[in-house]
């Protein structure tokens, strides 16, 4: 059921081999962590794993971290919260890793908040929403895009109210992440005085939404915000090309899970179109930083080998980020001392492959990054289209934009 991984690749072997005696000497700098390899998670476990692998192999090609290698232990969390505890007292207690990485997404991460606050340890996160929120941990850092919790909402709103929209749907799954998504896109447009005109919640399970896309549609909303899981995304966009949504819907999206991976945006082809919707990295002009294309350019092939996702944008260089957040820290104060780096890494901004990160007191990025994309010109059955810049516009941010908004919705599908 476990998986252990150790320094990878005969190049990165063979390098460190030759550049240091004393680096074979030395023991280990172990990084712990779980990862969904199973279960519901493991699409996107796989495809961070392999991000964090390639930063391993780089770092160590370059001599390691204080002149000793760093190995990986990893343990698969078959996607469920209820394996993450022990595994961490495992790699705590047992493995005695000198730093923790967190598994993949918010539900198996929160059940470690209080662990690693009450032992005094640095977490980097991995996609998780909001999971310090409560515990209010100094030593957690979380290498998403995501920042201040609303701003995800707030980026989709205010593209539809310049479009011209005043008032708003609201579809989402009844399960946590989607329910605070919801809440959050209710806040920001009240404080857009903009009018909720239609507000409904599905259960996870929902496969048919043609009766609730009419509820919706006569409710004539400016601006539909939906909130949904792959299943349930790729449902409704189907429903939504059966039956439409009329001209007054200026913008459809926002925070549908799934249309970020290449096999769901494969399935759905030119069901895509003209949807606006969160992302994290895409081949657009901006989004290129120092290593960002020879990350991706050692990324293909190894995924085409370990069959992830073939092309990797949402997770795996976040992945490789994560290595360097705590690379450029440890280098900085010569130690692996977690308090000395956490107090580093909320004093400084780190250079990464996916653009310049800092963060705010509560781990969280000081300044969004999470993007606001349109589906524009895809074509149906062909995965490799989407390596192209002009299949997903971005919208915002402003400093990585690389296009306009094409509305009413019904327009941009053609």
């Amino acid at each position: 059921m476990k998986r252990r991984t150790f320094l990878g690749g005969t190049i990165a072997a063979a390098v460190v081999g030759r550049t240091s005696g004393v680096v074979a000497e030395q023991p280990p700098v172990k990084i712990g962590m779980s990862m969904a390899q199973t279960g519901g998670l493991a699409g996107g476990g796989k495809a961070s794993q392999l991000g964090i692998d390639i930063w391993r192999d780089d770092v160590n090609a370059k001599g390691g971290l204080l002149g000793r290698k760093v190995e990986l232990i990893v343990y698969d969390d078959k996607s469920s919260a209820s394996e993450t505890p022990a595994i961490y007292s495992k790699l705590l207690d047992v493995d005695k890793v000198d730093l923790l990485f967190a598994p993949y997404a918010t539900v198996p991460t929160a059940p470690l908040m209080p662990l690693v606050k009450q032992r005094g340890l640095l977490l980097m996160g991995n996609f998780s929403f909001q999971v310090n929120s409560k515990v209010g941990h100094d030593m957690w850092f979380n290498n998403a895009p995501w920042g201040p919790a609303d701003s995800w909402a707030a980026a989709f709103l205010d593209l539809g109210q310049k479009a011209g929209g005043k008032t708003m749907a609201l579809l989402a799954a009844d399960q946590e992440f989607a329910q605070n998504l919801a809440v959050t896109a209710k806040a920001v447009a009240k404080k857009l005085n903009m009018s909720v005109v239609f507000d409904q919640s599905y259960p996870p399970n929902t496969v048919e939404f043609s009766g609730i896309l009419r509820a919706l549609n006569a409710a004539k909303p400016d601006i539909v915000y939906v909130a949904s899981y792959p299943p349930d995304s790729a449902g409704i966009l189907r429903a939504v090309n059966e039956i439409g949504v009329g001209d007054n819907v200026k913008i459809f999206g926002g925070g549908m899970v799934g249309l970020q991976f290449a096999a769901v945006m494969e399935n759905l082809g030119s069901l895509l179109n003209g949807v606006v919707n969160y992302n994290t990295w895409l081949p657009e002009p901006n989004m290129y930083f120092d290593g960002t294309k020879a990350f991706f350019d050692a990324y293909t092939p190894r995924a085409k080998e370990a069959k992830v996702d073939p092309l990797g944008y949402y997770l795996a260089p976040f992945g490789y980020a994560s290595g360097q957040l705590v690379e450029q820290a440890i280098k900085a104060v010569g130690s692996l001392d977690q308090k000395a780096i956490a107090k580093y890494l909320h004093a400084n901004e780190v250079k990464t492959i996916v653009g310049p990160i800092a963060f705010s007191a509560d781990g969280e990025r000081k300044e969004t990054a999470t993007l606001m994309a349109q589906f524009r010109g895809v074509k149906d059955k062909n995965v490799e289209q989407f390596r192209s810049p002009g299949k997903q516009v971005i919208l915002f941010p402003e400093r990585l934009k690389s296009g306009e908004l094409v509305t009413p919705f019904e327009a941009a599908r053609t």
